[in-house]
């Protein structure tokens, strides 16, 4: 009898190479670096939003400095200065006041428009000053009502923003109502006023003298501590990129199981057996009479 050898059999594996195991293996081979590029890239935008924190935190313990140097006609701010806090000098411009349709209010529930006010200074160049929140009305096809801003010239202190644009669920659209945008675009501002506009606006945070009556609604600080879930989205998409050759390593093992498990149940089956086999058999050189025989036997003699 040939020796029986307890070593796994090359040919235990042979299924990996059907075409199922094959597609399997490659979208598994597929699969590890894709997961990996995702785990760098939710890493990348954590960082990004801590360097933003970083910014945000910077410029708004900075002193105010005048809007001028940070910003001129066409040129908005540079990265490294949004958020600063700035300071500009001039008057309202009331009749070419615009309002910013689609935003937020601060109970983060309510829509309305931002308030969207010209301040020409001194040398005839305009800074487009965000006043604040006010709520929509019922009739959205009108401008609506907007409490006056100080008359004379007054000297506003705010943050330095960047122009909008598309994106992050905001879209320009076209055919608005007349004084309504939905993004604050200095440069469509200064076509519109007819006068240099220096690029991005002012976020108002206050105003000397301050203003009597009714204003808009401040706009909050930008929050500036959250760092949101990027991190904990990096490390699950690694620890998935991970579990790919784990979980492909059992799914073998498990189909060698079973495979084994199939081929050793068809070899312990005997061949060729008979009824008598399966009843048991008898014993070696023991005689079982046949019916015919046995009913001779049995009959008596004539």
């Amino acid at each position: 009898m040939p020796p029986v050898s307890s070593a796994p059999s090359a040919s235990a594996y042979r299924f990996l190479l059907s075409r199922q195991w094959v597609v399997l293996t490659l979208v598994a081979l597929l699969l590890i670096p894709g997961m990996v590029r995702l785990g760098f890239w939710q890493l990348h935008k954590h960082e990004d939003r801590v360097a933003r924190n970083d910014l945000v935190a910077e410029s708004l313990a900075a002193d105010p400095v005048p809007v001028g140097e940070l910003a001129a006609p066409g040129r908005g701010p540079a990265d490294a200065d949004r958020y600063r806090r700035v300071t500009a000098t001039g008057v309202y411009d009331t009749g070419g006041e615009t309002v910013v349709r689609q935003r937020t209010g601060g109970d983060g529930r309510s829509i309305g428009y931002h308030v969207l006010t010209p301040l020409v200074r001194g040398d005839g160049t305009a800074v487009l000053v965000n006043r604040g929140w006010i709520p929509a009305g019922d009739d959205l096809t009108k401008f609506p009502e907007v409490p006056a801003p100080p008359s004379g010239e007054v000297t506003v202190t705010g943050r330095l923003m960047a122009d909008e644009k598309a994106g992050s669920g905001v879209k320009d659209k076209q055919g608005l109502p007349p004084r309504q945008v939905m993004l604050i675009d200095s440069a469509r501002m200064a076509q519109e006023l007819d006068r240099p506009v220096l690029g991005g606006y002012v976020a108002l945070e206050k105003t000397s003298p301050e203003p009597s009556g009714e204003q808009p609604e401040r706009l909050p600080e930008p929050d500036h501590s959250g760092i949101g879930p990027h991190l904990a989205y990096a490390f699950q998409w690694w620890l998935f990129a991970a579990a790919v050759p784990v979980g492909w390593v059992v799914l073998v093992r498990r189909e060698r199981r079973d495979r084994l498990a199939r081929d050793s149940g068809a070899e312990a089956s005997p061949k060729g057996r008979t009824d008598g086999d399966a009843d048991g058999g008898s014993a070696p050189g023991r005689h079982v009479p046949t019916p015919s025989a046995a009913g001779a036997a049995d009959r008596p003699a004539d």
